[in-house]
């Protein structure tokens, strides 16, 4: 653990001349952590639920939350603020490392403390200082429902607006005319489908910040999640080759319970067969089958193609998630 106080200097220079003085006998105290204890994990548990109660969404996305409940891994940082008041955590930040020398920050504030701007502003700078220690790189934070406040927020520490991630829905079942001819599937074998459905995946993402480096160990951590079900997870083969895929999630924790195409893609070397939207079908369709009446998706807001197959397909926009980004120099030391 690394107690941190040397940002201060450092982003005060960066930034300019802070709008207001800061009192230091009021800021929250920011630690980093390399690794969480049982306590930690447990006390950011109950931060993390109080601010979904409010929120009524997710306050980290699934990556960040296994992470977190699984201790972290290589190249994640958790960051828990506490005001000088009191040793209850107010707010939690997670960094982590991705590929090309990009980080991504996903932090979350107790409803009760949100009323003190400095606690998100302390989190993302000791979270933007310590990536400059770390050699810096290209940053995203991320924000579920970004408010004008956010906006602010994440303006006061440099950064700019960046992704928008659009959440679809739709109704299930899924009606006649949209229907194509059924594709054949099968699930997805654990000990047996992991390193064909990598080398799928991270071509077909090799664009994107996320999901486009992920390994063996990513894949594993995955399904040991109680939500994982391998029946859900659909695989389309051509000649004995994975052509395409469908990997679908039943959110249980919402009444009534909600399915997601949690991850879906096509060989980019099949591109142009059509497979994309049989292959949602077979998703979707699986879902309505095991009684799932509402779907939903992440969509890059840029990406042209996925969005007119999805609106196709009957989706409509529930919300925005936003990231946040900047570039982050590497720290020189002075002497």
């Amino acid at each position: 653990m690394l107690c941190v106080g040397r940002y201060v200097t450092l982003w005060k220079e960066k930034l300019g001349k802070l709008d207001r003085q800061i009192s230091f006998s009021v800021m929250p105290s920011v630690e980093i952590h390399r690794r969480l204890g049982e306590r930690d994990i447990s006390a950011i548990v109950q931060l993390v639920k109080s601010a979904e109660a409010v929120d009524s969404h997710k306050a980290l996305e699934d990556h960040a939350w296994i992470d977190l409940v699984q201790g972290g891994r290589k190249g994640v940082l958790g960051l828990i603020a506490k005001t000088s008041r009191s040793e209850a955590i107010v707010g939690y930040a997670q960094i982590s490392k991705g590929t090309c020398n990009s980080w991504a920050i996903e932090y979350v504030i107790h409803p009760k403390a949100r009323s003190d701007s400095e606690i998100g502003r302390e989190l993302l700078l000791s979270a933007l200082d310590e990536i400059s220690h770390q050699g810096g790189g290209h940053v995203h934070a991320w924000i579920a429902k970004p408010s004008p406040a956010a906006d602010e927020l994440c303006k006061s520490v440099g950064m700019s607006r960046g992704r928008d991630i659009h959440q679809l829905r739709r109704a299930l079942p899924i009606e006649s005319e949209l229907q194509t001819e059924p594709i054949s599937t099968r699930p997805f074998i654990i000990g047996q489908d992991e390193e064909t459905w990598l080398r799928l995946n991270n071509d077909a993402f090799s664009w994107h910040p996320e999901q486009g480096d992920w390994d063996l160990a990513t894949l594993q951590s995955r399904e040991e999640q109680e939500w994982f079900d391998p029946e859900g997870f659909l695989l389309h083969e051509i000649d004995g080759k994975l052509a395409a895929f469908c990997w679908t999630k039943v959110h249980s924790d919402t009444e009534p319970a909600i399915g997601e195409i949690y991850v879906v893609a096509v060989d980019p070397k099949l591109r142009g067969l059509h497979l994309g939207k049989s292959i949602c079908l077979a998703g979707l369709n699986h879902l309505a089958e095991n009684g799932i009446r509402t779907a939903m998706l992440y969509v890059e807001s840029t990406n042209a193609t996925a969005n007119r197959l999805y609106n196709q397909l009957g989706f409509a926009l529930d919300h925005i998630d936003r990231a946040y980004v900047v570039d982050i120099a590497p720290y020189v030391e002075r002497r």
